[in-house]
């Protein structure tokens, strides 16, 4: 009896996975990014940077030469205590469009980076905002151009993709670019339906006036993070959304390189969903509680042999399904070298989640 209820479970949890898959994330995986005259206007680039010296040496010099007429990039240096501002005096000095405000180090302020986000909006001159991180490095010179042509006069929130480097012969560096895939297809797709419920920071942009409307971070101030995924759950809709996912539009961040790291960063995202709509909370839930039943159930019912050649069949369909919708996103967004490991990927990441659940119950990050 158990183990035909087991199986049935199993039954419900390839149906789910399927009908997200066929219905939800093939909106945008056969979908064409819509090709919009650029406009060329006024634009102002927002980088948070705490303690990122080496990063702003690196990346910073590709911000300030984009292909685009009529930028500004402000730099809020967040209390680091490395030498960021002396790096950015540096660059001050060879960049009349580098603006810098310095939030200084004190024994009370340990960063916070909605904080530094709204000092840099309050210093920029234009209506139109892009943001990025300073390990990111945009992938092309007209990053700006792409991102700003998706701006309409309905459409003043623009979700872009933020990639990772690749690292050769590292598991840790696929399962992070995976996830970071099977996330952008989900807040790309959920765009595509008129419900979008995030964006991230690395590639994000969106207007001072609707940053304003929404009374800025205030609403979800008292929590750590969550300045791009929560502001955009509150403020974004059906109307006001665009998504742009050109390949010259994409940022590429540096990855962690520790499981340790990543499983810490994951953890303080987690804890960030948990202030989502509830329809959103509900659908992701959903979808992850489905692909956690799926794979514990298909390793269960397959070791004690319990219909197992039905059992094959369904874990065929649910994998080629993953292979067409899936592959097909991974190669819009030049993760294709992924593909070929999505079964791996797909049930490490499971387990991962599952553990930053479990951690995030006995105790919650606090730090950003």
């Amino acid at each position: 009896m158990l183990f035909t209820v087991l199986f049935y479970v199993f039954v419900i949890s390839v149906t789910i996975q399927l009908l997200y898959y066929l219905f939800l994330f093939g909106k945008f995986s056969f979908s064409n990014q819509q090709k919009i005259t650029p406009k060329a206007i006024p634009v102002s680039i927002i980088i948070c940077a705490k303690n990122e010296a080496e990063n702003l040496n690196e990346n910073l010099t590709s911000i300030l030469t984009q292909n685009y007429p009529n930028f500004e990039v402000i730099v809020v240096n967040d209390a680091s205590t490395d030498n960021t501002i002396s790096i950015l005096n540096t660059f001050k000095n060879d960049y009349l469009n580098l603006k810098i405000v310095d939030i200084k180090p004190t024994p009370e302020y340990r960063g916070n980076k909605k904080n530094a986000a709204t000092k840099g909006i309050e210093m920029t001159t234009n209506e139109h905002l892009l943001f990025t991180d300073a390990d990111c490095k945009p992938n092309s010179k007209n990053w700006i151009i792409e991102m700003t042509s998706q701006f309409t006069e309905d459409k003043t929130i623009i979700l872009g993709y933020g990639s990772y480097q690749k690292i050769k012969n590292s598991l840790l560096n696929k399962l992070i670019r995976f996830e970071t895939l099977l996330t952008a297809v989900q807040y790309f797709s959920y765009a595509k339906i008129g419900i979008p419920y995030m964006g991230v920071g690395r590639n994000l942009a969106y207007t001072k006036n609707v940053f304003n409307k929404a009374n800025g971070f205030s609403n979800h101030a008292h929590i750590q993070s969550g300045d791009d995924d929560l502001l955009i759950n509150q403020i974004a809709n059906k109307k006001n959304t665009a998504i742009c996912f050109s390949k010259t539009s994409f940022t590429i961040s540096k990855p962690k390189k520790t499981f340790t790291k990543w499983f810490k960063q994951k953890r303080r995202h987690l804890t960030t969903a948990n202030h989502y709509n509830p329809i959103h909370q509900f659908l992701l839930g959903l979808f992850y509680l489905s692909q956690f039943l799926f794979w514990i159930l298909a390793i269960i019912l397959l070791v004690l042999s319990f219909k197992w050649q039905l059992v094959t069949i369904l874990l065929i369909i649910r994998l080629t399904t993953q292979y067409i919708i899936l592959g097909n996103s991974a190669k819009k967004l030049c993760e294709k070298d992924l593909i070929i490991f999505f079964p791996i990927l797909d049930f490490i990441l499971v387990i991962s989640q599952f553990g930053v659940y479990l951690s995030n119950l006995i105790s919650k990050p606090t730090s950003w």
